[in-house]
C-alpha cells in the first residue's frame, strides 16, 4: 500500500508481482490448519508427541523441531508452519509448557529448508536453471539443517523457560 501511495509502483505492477500459487498454498494451509484443529487431529498428534517424549520438555522441543523440519522439506515452509501451529499449541497446552520456545522452534524449523528443492520457493527457482540434482540439495542442505537445528535447540533450551 505504501509503495502504491508513494508512486514507487503502479497498481498493474503490484498485481503482476503477486504469485498466485504462493497465495493459494498459504490459503489452503490455513484451511488445513483449522481442519486439523477442528477435527481433533491436532489434539491426537499433540497427545502422541507428549506421550512419546515421556513429558520431558527438551525432548518435546526436539521432536517438534524434527517434525516440522521433515514436513517443510516435503511441502512449502509456509504450509508446514501453518499446519503444525495447532499441533504445537495443543502440545504446549497438554503438557503445561511455555508455548513461546516451541513456536520459535516451529518458525526456525519451517524456515530452515535446505535439504530439498521442494521446501522453499528459491530452492525451486534455482533447481532447474542451475542444473542442480536433488542429491546436490541433500549433500549441502542436510548438514546445514543439522547445524541450524542443533543451534536452535541449544539457544531455546538455554534462553527460554520451557515450562509454563
Amino acid at each position: 500500500a505504501a509503495m502504491l501511495i508513494t508512486g514507487c509502483c503502479s497498481a498493474p505492477q503490484a498485481q503482476k508481482s503477486l504469485d498466485i500459487t504462493v497465495l493459494l498454498t498459504i490459503a489452503a494451509s490455513f484451511a488445513l490448519g483449522v481442519a486439523l484443529d477442528k477435527t481433533g487431529v491436532a489434539r491426537l498428534l499433540g497427545e502422541t508427541l507428549v506421550s512419546l517424549s515421556g513429558g520431558r520438555p527438551w525432548l518435546i522441543l526436539l521432536m517438534v523441531y524434527i517434525s516440522v523440519s521433515i514436513l517443510t522439506e516435503c511441502i512449502t515452509n509456509n504450509a508446514a508452519a501453518i499446519i503444525m501451529l495447532p499441533v504445537v499449541l495443543e502440545i504446549t497446552e497438554k503438557a503445561s509448557l511455555n508455548p513461546e520456545p516451541y513456536i520459535f522452534a516451529l518458525m526456525i524449523a519451517a524456515s530452515a529448508s535446505f535439504a530439498t528443492p521442494l521446501g522453499y520457493q528459491t530452492n525451486l527457482m534455482v533447481y532447474g536453471p542451475g542444473g542442480y540434482r536433488f542429491t546436490d540439495f541433500l549433500k549441502v542442505g542436510a548438514p546445514m539443517n543439522v547445524v541450524i537445528g542443533i543451534s536452535t535447540i541449544v539457544v531455546l533450551i538455554l534462553g527460554w523457560p520451557l515450562t509454563a
